[in-house]
């Protein structure tokens, strides 16, 4: 009998500036070896390895896909609370949340001990196989906070992106319709479905067409979209919108080939826009009336992130399909995709599945953010850190030295967009955004300022606008700093011209 010969676990230590652990690798497996022991240092802040002279850094630089964009240098190494540590020993507050997932700060004891304990149980409990418990206590959840009570059927995947391409394939299987329409700057996933349906930037589907057919768009009420001030009426920017919608089912996807209609109910990526309940009333209006299915595009600004469980709840509207992702594990790999039982029993057993679908350790996970949100008050949290970063913008954006700069202060609870103008330019012919002496690049400036300060912060959308998305349970003193620093950054780049 051929017995496998053990290799050993890496063991690391850190002391000082000292780490010790496996790091060759077998120069035709690209494993590590299981003979050879390496030592690492730090040399001033980077991990190097005596195997060679480049540092752990520079390697990742070399085998690392191009394709992935960074906002910072080094390597993150912990997180706690509202912030993240870096091995060259930077301390940063993170207002990103690895883009609204870690919503309930990094590595929450309760989250990880949930997730920890279920490790010892089962890992892998294959959702085509059996059911398994943290599957079905998750639910049990999440059904009292769902924005309408007719949201009784769930199923768990892994990202944002695969809970749409579900939804999309739900809405047709459930209609025998082909067609799905869906809003300007919207931003649904980088997968082939999910990127047809993104609208935010060219990047994420340049060079990959053709796209999956049967998409069509409309604007979203966005006075930036319309090419209208900032000061446009609410009751003009959704007129005009629906009246769009119209112009679509009209004259490109008539009603009878219309499987559903997308929304987030506040843009992401797109700007951080919220929707008004007027126009989200009128999707579910003409939803209502052609037999269509309203998705609703929760991955970003459902559990918590907008004061509400689910900011379409704020609206009254009731969604066919919601998805959710991002926060809802807190880090733990997974996402939803929720409806209702007299639609997903049309469905064939077998048309969802997946994998890693519903992973037992990232429902386990999901429970306990779950159970965080509600027994620690996290939404009257989210309310009172809400007040105070709209007050200090609002107040900076009253400012006589910069607050010409700023066009708008926008979005709910803890996701929140401040949009800048932008100078004259060939490309901003017809922005509606431009100034006359406004600095060049002024969101991008601003966030490299505040990275430069000890803050992570992210822009968003094709025009300038830096978008907070601080943990939920942050402190009233961690929103003081950031905001603080924030301020100190936009002064700096005016200044500077």
């Amino acid at each position: 009998m051929l017995r496998a010969r053990a290799i050993p676990v890496a063991r690391v230590a850190v002391s000082g500036t000292r780490r010790v652990g496996l790091a060759s690798y077998s120069t035709n497996l690209g494993v590590p070896s299981s003979s050879t022991t390496t030592t690492t240092t730090t040399t001033r802040g980077m991990s190097t390895t005596t195997s060679g002279s480049e540092s752990l850094y520079e390697f990742g630089q070399r085998h690392v896909t191009n394709g992935l964009g960074r906002i910072t240098q080094g390597i993150m190494t912990k997180g706690e609370g509202s912030y993240v540590f870096y091995d060259d020993g930077r301390k940063m507050l993170d207002f990103t949340c690895g883009i609204g997932v870690t919503n309930l700060g990094h590595v929450n004891h309760r989250v990880s001990t949930a997730a920890a304990e279920q490790c010892m149980k089962i890992v892998h409990a294959q959702c085509s196989i059996a059911m398994h418990e943290p599957y079905l206590r998750l639910i049990e959840r999440l059904l009292p906070i769902m924005p309408d009570p007719s949201l009784d059927s769930f199923f768990f995947w892994n990202s944002g992106s695969e809970a749409v391409e579900a939804a999309i394939k739900m809405s047709r299987v459930i209609t025998g319709k082909q067609n799905i329409i869906c809003m300007q700057g919207a931003y649904h996933g980088r997968t082939f479905g999910a990127m047809a349906v993104t609208k935010s930037k060219t990047i994420y589907s340049k060079g990959v067409a053709p796209l999956m057919p049967g998409v069509f768009s409309i604007p979203y009420p966005f006075w930036h979209q319309l090419r209208l001030p900032p000061t446009t009426p609410t009751a003009t920017l959704v007129s005009l919108c629906l009246y769009q919608l119209d112009l679509v089912l009209s004259q490109q996807s008539a009603p009878s080939d219309t499987a559903a209609i997308l929304v987030e109910p506040v843009l992401g990526e797109g700007g951080y826009v919220p929707a008004p309940a007027e126009f989200l009333q009128g999707l579910r209006t003409l939803c209502d009336k052609h037999g269509i299915l309203l998705i609703i595009d929760e991955v970003q600004s459902g559990f918590g992130r907008t004061g509400r469980y689910f900011s379409i709840t704020e609206s009254g509207v009731r969604p066919d399909i919601l998805t959710i992702a991002k926060g809802l594990g807190n880090g733990f790999p997974i996402s939803g995709v929720v409806s209702r039982k007299e639609l997903t029993d049309k469905l064939t057993p077998g048309t969802l599945g997946g994998t890693y679908a519903g992973n037992a350790v990232s429902c386990a996970a999901a429970v306990a953010v779950a159970d965080v949100m509600r027994e620690e008050k996290i939404l009257d949290n989210v309310q009172a850190r809400s007040k105070e970063l709209f007050a200090s913008l609002k107040s900076l954006q009253s400012d006589s030295t910069v607050g010409r700069f700023i066009l708008d202060v926008r979005g709910r609870g803890l996701m929140v967009g401040v949009e800048f103008a932008a100078p004259p330019g060939p490309e901003r012919e017809h922005d509606v955004a431009v100034q006359e002496g406004v600095p060049k690049d002024m969101a991008t400036r601003i966030a490299k300022k505040c990275i430069e300060k000890g803050m992570l912060i992210l822009t968003t959308s094709v025009y300038e606008v830096i978008r907070f998305i601080p943990p939920l349970n942050v402190s009233a003193e961690d929103m003081k700093k950031g905001t603080k620093i924030f301020e100190e950054a936009v002064r700096e780049v005016v200044k500077e011209g």
